[in-house]
């Protein structure tokens, strides 16, 4: 056989008893470099916090977001899987080793084998809490529902949704976010095998964005920049105040964070048929400079008083920028880690006149944001913008949930420990 040319590549264990014993006392211990970090090759997956939250920029261009169900009756199963799975993570993320002979691996059965010569490309695995976690169906079956943060509630029902059902909810989230989709995609696939008789997929979302490197804002399929006043994920002071819970939650909370998933479709067909005077209405920026309209810095503040020689408000009651703004929001802040989406296509209805109705895009934004607490960020911005942003005639929410991000991880301790260790 011919040797494969790539000396870094993956290699992926069959199980937690291979896993754990390829890797041995020193599986993940060895954190990325500055150096490495800034090439772009890993991430650190030890430390304070989960990975993916705050990576160094640009955002990872692709997402795999996948929510499960725990299909176990067991605590000690739930248990034996978070371990599996932080040692997997560890490695996944980590400095890739070099396998002895990949063919043979491959032949074993050893490996999924479908990254074989691809390096880590930033990888990111995030680990979250959904409430069936705590409490379903009225059962409290792993003994942790009095251990259910205060902060992780359930989501309202917002103006307009259509949750599907299939696409909503799950006891478990992880996210990984990579430079190559594959990468992401395959190391959300090897930790679903090795869950299985205890977890299963309940639904999954992938996501891309524009790379525009560390100091451009994405564009989202709206054609406009999004993120433009998004708090500056290397400003720690910002992130402790947005992002980190603090002393005001459960020891195994503090210094990790919450998150909520959005799946929102964007009736793209109908956008695209709009002036760009109105679709800069809608979103209040300038659409080629993302500048707050009226301005030309797209990172200037918005003035939100400004008015026009007939008094009429420069930026709209009801434009999007400024019914998400901390001033409007007794000074509400979450950090955004939005990706687009792009499905294929669908038939649909769409909820507003004309009501045009056929196969649509499937497409639109994969909204993910970080929070100390949903109930000040998250739920407080959104309350307002489900009822009277103008930007509703083309968003549907479909699908999502909200998870608790424990803290981070040390050597030798899996995800979520604290949670289980104080049951």
């Amino acid at each position: 056989m011919i040797k494969p040319p790539n000396p870094s590549r993956r290699l992926f264990l069959a199980g937690a008893g291979g896993l754990a014993a390829a890797a041995g006392t020193s599986l993940g211990a060895r954190a990325a470099t500055s150096a490495e970090v800034q090439s772009g090759e890993t991430v650190p997956f030890w430390g304070d916090h989960q990975g993916g939250i705050v990576t160094p920029l640009p955002q990872q261009a692709h997402t795999y977001f996948a929510a499960f169900d725990l299909t176990t009756p067991a605590r000690a199963d739930v248990v034996k899987l978070l371990r599996i799975w932080t040692e997997a993570a560890a490695k996944l993320t980590g400095p890739q080793p070099t396998p002895p002979s990949s063919e043979a691996a491959v032949e074993s059965g050893e490996t999924i084998g479908d990254v074989l010569g691809l390096g880590t490309e930033r990888l990111t695995l995030t680990f979250g809490f959904g409430p069936g976690l705590f409490e379903k169906e009225g059962s409290d079956r792993y003994g942790l529902a009095k251990r259910r943060p205060e902060a992780l509630v359930d989501l309202p029902r917002f103006n307009g949704d259509q949750l599907v059902p299939e696409h909503t909810g799950g006891d478990i989230s992880i996210q990984a976010c990579a430079d190559d989709p594959q990468v992401a995609y395959s190391a959300i696939r090897t930790l679903a095998r090795l869950a299985y008789d205890i977890a299963e997929i309940r639904w999954v979302q992938t996501g891309f964005m524009t790379q525009t490197g560390k100091n451009g804002t994405p564009r989202n399929l709206m054609g406009f920049k999004d993120g433009s006043r998004n708090p500056r994920a290397d400003d720690p002071e910002a992130m402790q105040k947005v992002v980190w819970v603090g002393e005001e939650g459960p020891d195994w909370m503090r210094g990790g964070s919450y998150v909520v998933a959005r799946r929102i479709r964007i009736a793209l067909e109908h956008w695209d048929r709009t002036k760009v005077s109105f679709q800069e209405e809608v979103v209040g920026r300038h659409k080629y400079s993302g500048a707050p309209l009226g301005q030309k810095d797209e990172f200037a503040t918005p003035d939100f008083n400004a008015a026009d020689k007939d008094d009429n408000p420069i930026i709209p009651e009801s434009a999007h920028v400024r019914l998400a703004a901390p001033e409007t929001n007794d000074g509400a802040l979450i950090l955004r880690r939005p990706y687009s989406y792009n499905d294929g296509v669908n038939f649909t209805a769409e909820r507003w006149p004309p009501w045009r109705q056929g196969m649509q895009f499937d497409s639109g934004l994969f909204f993910i944001c970080y929070q100390r607490d949903p109930r000040t960020g998250f739920i407080k911005i959104f309350e307002n913008m489900a009822k009277i942003d103008m930007m509703n005639q083309f968003t549907t929410h479909v699908g999502g949930g909200l998870f608790a991000v424990p803290g981070g991880v040390r050597a030798g301790e899996f995800i979520g420990q604290g949670l289980f260790e104080s049951a």
